[in-house]
């Protein structure tokens, strides 16, 4: 079983920026009458979202939050040691995004880069990966940057997920020597559910070719092509609700905790209904469970320090928190750390 302890190193910076691009729920004329339209918005509870320009990728808004960060943190650039790039809507197939981000950012050539494709679990399985970076003797800094831009594979001819996604980029300093910091990381995965959220096309299993780009009514009156993200909702609502609070007690358990300890509870941002109902099943108050999907909608593997940044300025006490990540692959875990001497960066708009 993957539970992880890292002792001495802590979170010391969090940015994120969003696209000032809005898309309104409330003025889509996907739904087919104003009755579907207030159903779906009251379940998933996302009024509007951001969408990214053309041309614009992921990797351009991290870069803009780790330029933010690196800047008002006055950060040595020549202290970063590896930089981690996690996104499903990387820049190409081939190469690797996080070495042209190494370049732009200005960063030494002796700095280990790698990307990493994982969906909605991502941010929590990342950090992991950085925390143990950031435990081996010499190195210091670790910059983590995490972004998607579903906008682009997803198709505004589908009901199921046109009114959940949007964009955002978003950049994490980890650092070694952090005295008294402790953080703990339980992870999990279930590939026999691979099938639930997936987007078939243009992968060495289905290359791109004139069938996969041809846009075909699939369930319901909806229309996609191989290339746009397909998601079985009944079959994550029940993956999510069986795991996502077995998850939950286990890191509480672990680490010897119960919920009125924990301060703040840090949800991959799905969609309302779905999360209020994990919290009412696990006793948690919701005024413990921040959103910002509400106005950002579901951002993926972003959306749990997307809604660090833009809620954590007014919430009272970081100082014990859970992050819980759960989606595709299927894929989920759990943290639980101090954000309590890390600095938040006003969310900005790219």
């Amino acid at each position: 079983m993957a539970f992880l302890t890292f002792n001495n190193v802590a979170i010391t910076a969090l940015a994120a920026c969003v696209p000032r691009n809005i898309s309104r729920n409330s003025e889509s004329n996907i739904f087919t009458d104003e009755s579907e339209r207030q159903k779906v918005i009251a379940s998933i509870g996302i009024n509007e979202k951001r969408y990214v320009d053309p041309g614009v990728t992921a990797s351009d808004m991290c870069y803009a939050a780790a330029e933010r960060l690196l800047t008002e943190m006055k950060v040595d650039r020549s202290e970063i040691d590896a930089l981690v790039f996690l996104s499903q809507t990387s820049d190409y197939i081939t190469p690797a995004t996080a070495p042209s981000l190494q370049a732009r950012l200005g960063l030494s050539n002796s700095v280990a880069c790698f990307d990493i494709n994982l969906a909605c679990s991502g941010y929590v399985y990342g950090l992991s990966i950085c925390f143990a970076y950031a435990s081996i003797p010499g190195i210091r800094k670790v910059l983590f940057l995490n972004g998607e831009t579903f906008s682009k594979v997803v198709s505004d001819k589908d009901k199921v997920n046109f009114p959940l996604y949007g964009d955002a980029g978003t950049a994490t300093l980890i650092e070694s020597g952090q005295e008294n910091k402790t953080a703990f990381f339980d992870l999990y995965s279930d590939g026999s559910g691979k099938d639930a959220v997936m987007i078939k096309g243009g992968g060495a299993r289905m290359p791109s070719d004139k069938d996969t780009v041809m846009l075909r009514e699939r369930e319901d009156n909806n229309f996609r092509t191989e290339h746009h993200i397909y998601m079985n909702g009944i079959d994550v609502f029940n993956f999510a609700l069986l795991r996502v609070p077995q998850a939950v007690r286990e890191m509480l358990k672990k680490t010897n905790l119960d919920a009125d300890s924990v301060n703040y509870f840090f949800f991959h941002q799905a969609n309302k209904f779905m999360t209020d109902f994990i919290a009412k099943k696990l006793k948690i108050p919701l005024e413990k469970v921040p959103y910002c999907l509400d106005k950002f909608g579901n951002t993926s593997s972003s959306s749990i320090p997307l809604t660090i940044v833009s809620e954590g300025t007014s919430l009272a006490d970081l100082s014990n928190v859970m992050l819980v990540g759960f989606g595709g692959g299927l894929s989920w875990g759990t943290a639980c750390l101090d954000l309590s001497e890390s600095y938040i960066i006003e969310l900005f708009e790219y």
